[in-house]
């Protein structure tokens, strides 16, 4: 399949490791310009590293804490300079804290809040003007299966990407006319280091080890297994090439089948 993205400049946000960085590396394999940004130097250095080994091409790299307004302007600033343009937005954060609504205060909803809804509204907001000025461009958020079906001692995670979805959605109308899709592609359960510390909550609860807590995961899952971070990321590689320029407002749940409802 033939993508048409070689040589677009692509920013994945908080891409160091996990989803944003198989996310990365996908579109490092098909010539893109990519660009990458995360809160931590030396794994942003790492992750550059090893794509440049693998697909012959240095990512640019930033230090960036998705909560804070500056370092998003900063980052999309430095895009804009060493690429001209930006072409492709994926946001992506980390999920926010677990726990149950009793547990958490004022500050963890305001700190989710930031993390995971304001983020994609920030870079968004930048990144809109130069995709209307070229006529073209690509949004994808990535979320979860929450915003479908909502997950246990997850209400902060439940809550905020609901919130993506519904910016995307009501944004995916106003832009479409400009050739600039949104869409959002909503993860199963996923080997990544966030389910690794979402098993060892768990673990906890039922006093049993994590590795029995992500085998029983597995299970929950008619394919009897977790996903690969690069299959999430074929998903978001399709979003953005030629093949769905006509795909738009929608959220693709990549889960092996664990979501149960029909919509």
């Amino acid at each position: 399949m033939k993508t048409g993205l070689k040589g677009k400049s692509v920013l994945i946000t908080a891409a160091s490791k996990g989803l944003g960085k198989a996310t990365a590396e996908a579109f490092a394999s098909e010539g893109c310009q990519v660009a990458i940004c995360s809160r931590t130097k030396s794994t942003l250095l790492e992750t550059s590293k090893e794509i440049k080994e693998k697909y012959g091409t240095e990512p640019l790299w930033c230090v960036c804490d998705i909560n804070k307004a500056k370092d998003i302007e900063r980052t999309y600033e430095a895009v804009l300079k060493e690429f001209g343009s930006l072409n492709v937005l994926v946001n992506n954060c980390g999920g926010p804290v677990p726990g149950y609504f009793t547990e958490l205060d004022e500050r963890d909803w305001e700190h989710a809040y930031e993390q995971v809804l304001l983020s994609a509204v920030r870079f968004t907001k930048l990144a809109i003007p130069e995709m209307i000025k070229n006529d073209w461009g690509r949004i994808i958020n990535i979320t979860s299966i929450s915003v479908k079906q909502p997950i246990d001692n997850l209400i902060l995670s439940n809550s905020l990407r609901a919130g993506v979805t519904g910016f995307a959605k009501t944004l995916s109308t106003e832009v479409a006319k400009y050739n600039i899709t949104v869409n959002n592609v909503a993860p199963g359960l996923t080997l990544t280091n966030r389910l690794y510390e979402l098993a060892v909550v768990e673990a906890k609860e039922k006093g049993k080890s994590h590795e029995e807590v992500l085998s029983e995961m597995a299970k929950r899952v008619p394919m009897n297994r977790l996903a690969l971070p690069e299959e999430i990321a074929s998903v978001t590689l399709f979003l953005a090439s030629k093949n769905a320029s006509y795909l738009t407002g929608t959220t693709i749940q990549v889960d092996g089948g664990y979501t149960k409802g029909l919509i």
